[in-house]
């Protein structure tokens, strides 16, 4: 009877747990590092695949340029210089992120505006542009035009022409700045002479000089 006390009990060896335990350990240690090395993998081709991309930009964007001339070229060539500077502030935390994406914003606007241009006229040769959104009208104009009212080809208060909208991200109304002869010109036009009661001429308000002199008054002696 004593014999059968113990056919319930099974015995293991207590070296199988420390096996078992040692195999866990590194099949679990094993399955970390490939996880790190799967990681590191796809970290180092995804920093490829965005170099790749910041440096086939550049590139694309110099081709591009390469079908205009020298002018065209070198207002591009300015705004991608403005690109960089706007980019390195924003690196130094200078500028916040609503202003970093409205002015970055404004420089393509001008890009595909000046593109424009160069391809429509065929001439090497850009006005000094402006690019501004709805609730920037006022660094341009004292008295701000309705921007829902502007028609392309319009001159708004002798200083600049309206060229239109460009959509990137926001929308910009571009002007192109008169140059002091159009100004001058389109002053003359709009400022007829006219002549007083006394008889005399106002002068020209452009060049400042009378376009003809008082009427002398003939007396009788």
């Amino acid at each position: 009877m004593e014999s059968g006390k113990g056919l319930g009990r099974i015995s293991v060896p207590v070296n199988c747990f420390f096996s078992l335990s040692i195999q866990s350990y590194i099949w679990g240690r094993r399955s970390r590092i490939m996880l790190d090395i799967r990681l590191i993998r796809i970290t180092f081709l995804g920093t490829f695949i965005i170099l790749g991309a910041c440096l086939a930009v550049p590139a694309q964007t110099a081709r591009e340029d390469e079908q205009f001339g020298p002018v065209v070229r070198a207002y591009l060539g300015y705004l991608r210089n403005e690109q960089e500077v706007v980019d390195d502030r924003a690196s130094r935390r200078e500028i916040n992120a609503v202003y970093y994406r409205r002015n970055s914003n404004r420089i393509r606007a001008l890009r595909q505006m000046a593109m424009r241009i160069a391809r429509e006229t065929e001439n090497d040769y850009l006005p000094e542009l402006e690019a501004v959104a709805g609730d920037e009208l006022r660094l341009l104009f004292e008295h701000p035009p309705r921007f829902q009212t502007l028609r392309v080809g319009e001159v708004v208060q002798t200083t600049f022409r309206y060229l239109g909208v460009v959509r990137s991200g926001d929308s910009f109304y571009i002007f192109a700045r008169l140059d002091p002869y159009e100004q001058a010109e389109l002053l003359q036009k709009a400022a007829p002479i006219t002549a007083n009661a006394s008889g005399s001429m106002v002068s020209n308000p452009v060049s400042a000089t009378k376009v003809s002199t008082r009427v002398r008054r003939v007396s009788t002696p």
